[in-house]
């Protein structure tokens, strides 16, 4: 079941780059980001009165870390992702976060004493080698007009989806999944809230339907639906295994901007792919 939440969450997490692609063409960021951390805080509302509450267990202390976790991500690492996504594609921008598990995999070995297998260290080494094929095969995008600062803003949201894998390995003894999701939408729903009052902010006049419906998803399924599902999954196993599965993340954005947006794959990139799933099972075989 863990393998399983993390697979869904990949998807899930792969498919917010071309529907951020998608609606930051029609709304402000800003507002994106608040709808987005306002709709997940409701939807989350509800799960936790239907359950009746959640378990926790506070020490003294925690809420520094409970407070980190919140300012890295989501506030940080959404304010990195909806930049990079103005000046680079959706394709280059899923094919960063292949940068993310090598630097939770040195986190965890440094802060929580995990020890690398030999067939990790390959795995890991394997798919990066996929994501830079995967990347020096691609033809450049039109719309990518400053790929190079874009891919640099995703690069520091990865750093930051790094720390917070890591905070949240270490919290999830004593807090509830729902808990660790909970605390950092409500803590990005007032940084995004207070960010709309911002000079330069622009409030949408009218409401498409697809864009708007496309807020919606990334609200619901996307920030509770995949972070739900991504913090149950790292309290269960190591922070290496769960974070390799990243290198997931730019294959089926590749894809699904191939199905929706039209961008194609040649021979070379699909060969690229290949190499990053191997890198993935490689990486997840038993010692």
């Amino acid at each position: 079941m863990p393998y399983l939440a993390i697979l869904s969450a990949m998807l899930l997490w792969s498919s917010s780059f071309i529907a951020l692609k998608i609606v930051f063409a029609v709304f402000d960021p800003m507002v994106v980001l608040f709808a987005r951390m306002l709709i997940a805080s409701l939807c989350l509302g509800g799960i936790v009165w239907a359950r009746g509450g959640v378990r926790w267990e506070y020490r003294a202390g925690d809420w520094k870390w409970l407070l980190a976790m919140g300012l890295i991500e989501p506030c940080l690492y959404f304010l990195f992702e909806a930049n990079a996504l103005i000046y680079t594609s959706a394709s280059q921008a899923g094919m960063v976060t292949s940068s993310m598990p090598f630097m939770a995999a040195l986190g965890a070995m440094v802060f929580l004493k995990e020890r690398l297998a030999t067939h990790k260290w390959l795995g890991l080494i394997l798919s990066c080698a996929g994501i830079v094929w995967l990347t020096l095969s691609g033809r450049p995008d039109s719309h990518a007009p400053n790929p190079l600062l874009g891919n640099a803003l995703e690069l520091m949201a990865m750093a930051c989806s790094a720390a917070f894998v890591l905070i949240i390995k270490r919290m999830s003894a004593r807090y509830s999944p729902l808990v660790m999701t909970g605390a950092p939408t409500l803590m990005g729903c007032l940084w995004f809230g207070s960010a709309l009052f911002l000079p330069g902010v622009h409030l949408p006049q009218h409401l498409p339907l697809m864009p708007t419906l496309l807020v919606v998803y990334l609200g619901a399924a996307v920030t509770l639906g995949a972070y739900g599902l991504h913090i149950w999954a790292v309290s269960k196993v190591p922070v290496v295994v769960a974070t390799s599965f990243n290198n997931l993340i730019p294959v089926m954005t590749v894809l699904i901007a191939w199905l929706v947006l039209g961008e194609t794959l040649n021979a070379e990139q699909w060969l690229a792919c290949l190499v990053v799933l191997a890198g993935v099972l490689v990486g997840q075989r038993q010692s």
